[in-house]
């Protein structure tokens, strides 16, 4: 029975995860078509893609025995977060690109360094501790790179820049991953799982606490909007007043000459 249950939210893990990869579509649709990265954040891509790697290596067959589902899903999403970092790399600003080519670069060669050596220096339980552990700290990781976009919403009081979809997700994903873990009495798989768990819990109630506020930046930028607006209204107003008084001079003018001339 406890294998049952274990293969249940093996098989679905496997599917919200999926819809969990998915979920940035709108974001980077968005990112697409206003040619722009504005203030998303490209670190959460990256963390996952090495989180992906890390865990599809740790549920091979020859590392970790009777995980294949985690192999499955995690194979699955680093191709889909490949596209996801392309795609932020081509329209992200150079300094940000920069930056991007740069994490791009650590994560290759965490994951390389992890399977050369699991490969060439450990066997057994020590190749499954190794590897267990590195995909333990990069999924913790992985669930913690949010916390800049979390820091973002309190500080201007909006949600724009932290997608529903992708909070529900972390959270449905991180519960049924967890319990997996449980389950198969699998520390690797059950602590990262649990914390992602935790912080998806923790955005979804940011969420229901600012979804309703406009936030700080859209309030500063209408007030600036209308602050111009006054100005020009005061431009326009003073032109008309110049307007005006050039024309009274130029008329009491002519009705001096008149005045003053014979008839």
């Amino acid at each position: 029975m406890e294998h049952i249950a274990r293969f249940f939210f093996g098989v679905s893990g496997n599917v919200i995860a999926l819809f969990l990869f998915l979920s940035p579509v709108v974001t980077f649709w968005r990112i697409i078509r206003k040619r722009s990265t504005e203030d998303f954040s490209g670190v959460p891509y990256n963390m996952t893609l090495l989180n992906c790697l890390l865990s599809a290596w740790y549920g091979l067959p020859f590392v970790s025995p009777n995980n294949i589902l985690v192999t499955t899903i995690n194979g699955t999403g680093s191709a889909i977060e490949v596209i996801y970092v392309v795609i932020f790399l081509i329209f992200a600003e150079r300094r940000t690109r920069l930056r991007m080519l740069g994490l791009l670069g650590i994560v290759t060669s965490i994951f390389t360094t992890v399977v050369l050596v699991s490969l060439l220096a450990l066997h057994g339980n020590g190749r499954k501790v190794f590897c267990g552990l590195a995909a333990t700290i990069f999924s913790i990781c992985m669930y913690a790179s949010p916390l800049s976009i979390m820091r973002l919403v309190i500080k201007t009081k909006s949600v724009e820049f932290m997608p529903f979809l992708l909070s529900l997700s972390v959270f449905l994903c991180g519960t049924s991953w967890f319990i997996y873990g449980l389950l198969g009495r699998d520390p690797f798989i059950a602590i990262p799982n649990g914390c992602g768990s935790f912080l998806g819990l923790m955005q979804l109630i940011l969420y229901a606490i600012y979804r309703n506020h406009k936030g700080t930046t859209a309030s500063a930028g209408k007030g600036e909007a209308a602050a111009a607006e006054l100005d020009d209204e005061k431009k326009a107003a003073a032109a008309v007043e110049l307007a005006d008084a050039k024309t009274n001079k130029v008329a009491d003018k002519s009705a001096d000459e008149k005045v003053a001339s014979p008839v």
